[in-house]
């Protein structure tokens, strides 16, 4: 069999040079950390037989997503001092600002559970909303990934897919458990 030139490009990859942003690994890591964490959380604080308590939900969904991203900055700061002999410096505050994404993948969630809150819809009408939401949102994420690492559509979507797993077992998983 012929090697492939370099010059030629494999079927369905997408040159690097061809697209125009690609999204660093960090705020890839962080906003599908972030829906995961929103569902998750989503779904646990709805409980069937309680007093629908939107407002109290919205405040845990962000509380817990801004401990998250301060703990995880908070570790790469820890490991970076113990590869290091230095003082605290600014790059280890960006270390813990670098972890935005996970906070603000949340935000939609939120703003969901606002509408609950604002007696827009029902509770359970918001929470269900929200992990629709998450769960398309992670296909997206995953999709726009491999796209942005020059995979063709149809590598991408398969790619969205499995990512978009994770928000259907939590979908199963709330209905299961209640």
């Amino acid at each position: 069999m012929p090697e492939r030139a370099d010059h030629v490009r494999r079927r369905g990859v997408v040159p690097r040079s061809a697209l125009p942003h690609r999204p660093p690994e960090q705020a890839l890591f962080s906003g599908i950390y972030g829906l995961v964490l929103a569902s998750a959380l989503v779904a646990a604080l709805d409980v069937p037989g309680e007093k629908a308590d939107p407002g109290s939900d919205v405040l845990w969904v962000l509380l817990t997503a801004l401990a998250s991203a301060a703990a995880h900055g908070y570790a790469h700061v820890i490991a970076q001092r113990a590869s290091v002999d230095e003082a605290a410096t600014v790059s280890r505050l960006r270390l813990v600002l670098a972890e935005w994404p996970l906070v603000a993948a949340v935000l939609p969630a939120v703003a969901i559970l606002l509408g609950a809150v604002a007696g827009w819809w029902s509770e359970a009408a918001a929470v269900d909303a929200a992990l629709l939401f998450n769960t398309v949102a992670l296909f997206g994420w995953g999709a726009w990934a491999a796209r942005t690492a020059g995979h063709g559509w149809p590598s991408s979507c398969r790619a969205g897919c499995l990512d978009m797993l994770i928000g259907l077992v939590i979908i199963i998983a709330n209905a299961l458990i209640k």
